[in-house]
């Protein structure tokens, strides 16, 4: 398995490693599998902390679900949200790197003011242009993840003549854009979106061929932690899909893919430790 670092904001290196768990820190009334959960600033703190003792290396922190036809939430709203948990943790813990996932540019460099290291971004900055210009500026973790549309609308009838080659096409000239604004390409990894815009056969397509994507040079930050393709895949209600989970997931590493973004922290570890010891 080839080590794999990630440069973050300020030229903090998360690695080398062969894997990276990604906690998901959900702060939001809404999100498809725990909303309402962690919904104050005190219980995400608390939680965040928990996946970090669990193994998380990255904690992501989200105010604003973005799960297909979620309602938006207001910048200030989230701005409430997600900066008295960023700032929790990153005064509580140390060593975890804090993440925030997020597409609007005052969210993002609030976030990175209060502690984060990392923009996890739906959009790749298509929905506030601004973005690019926070993250030029501040230069942190840059998760660039491919979507058809927003939220709202992007599974209304997603269509690709070749999803892996779109999403191939769409990361080459997003990084030409980043790269063009000065961000350093050390700070970047891909996220095909899984579930953003595509239907179960999109995602399976792109899970089949992600060395097609990886082959781009980037790390992969992947993200089906208990999505609805474990239903569309195996009828798995949305309790039901942690063993569906896990057994991608160790698929997955064992091609190469280094970041895991995940809500059972505990039981990814175990899956990852099995995949480093055998693969």
């Amino acid at each position: 398995m080839i080590d794999t670092t990630w440069t973050l904001k300020g030229g903090k290196v998360l690695g080398p490693a062969p894997f990276f768990i990604a906690g998901i820190v959900n702060v939001t009334p809404d999100s498809f599998y725990d909303g309402g959960t962690h919904e104050d600033a005190h219980s995400g703190v608390a939680h965040g902390l928990d996946l970090a003792r669990q193994g998380a290396a990255i904690l992501d922190v989200g105010g604003e679900s973005t799960r297909p036809y979620a309602d938006q939430v207001s910048e200030a709203e989230e701005l409430n949200r997600v900066i008295p948990v960023i700032r929790g943790l990153a005064e509580a813990d140390h060593e975890s790197v804090i993440s925030v996932d997020t597409y609007k540019a005052k969210v993002a460099a609030s976030a990175l003011e209060a502690g984060a290291d990392i923009i996890n971004d739906v959009s790749a900055f298509r929905f506030e242009p601004e973005l690019l210009d926070v993250v030029a500026e501040y230069k942190p973790g840059y998760v660039l993840m491919h979507s058809l549309g927003r939220p709202e609308d992007m599974q209304d009838e997603p269509r690709y003549d070749d999803v892996v080659g779109a999403l191939m096409a769409f990361f080459e000239e997003r990084l030409t854009v980043l790269d063009k604004a000065g961000l350093p390409m050390n700070r970047v990894t891909l996220d095909p979106g899984i579930g953003f815009g595509k239907t179960l056969e999109h995602n399976l397509s792109i899970l089949k061929n992600i060395e097609r994507i990886m082959a781009l040079g980037f790390p992969v930050f992947m993200g089906l932690s208990n999505k609805s393709m474990w239903q569309g895949l195996l009828g798995l209600a949305v309790g039901e899909r942690q063993n569906a989970t896990q057994v991608a997931t160790a698929v997955l590493a064992a091609k190469g893919v280094p970041i895991h973004r995940v809500h059972e922290v505990a039981l990814t570890q175990q899956t990852l430790t099995i995949v480093r010891e055998l693969a």
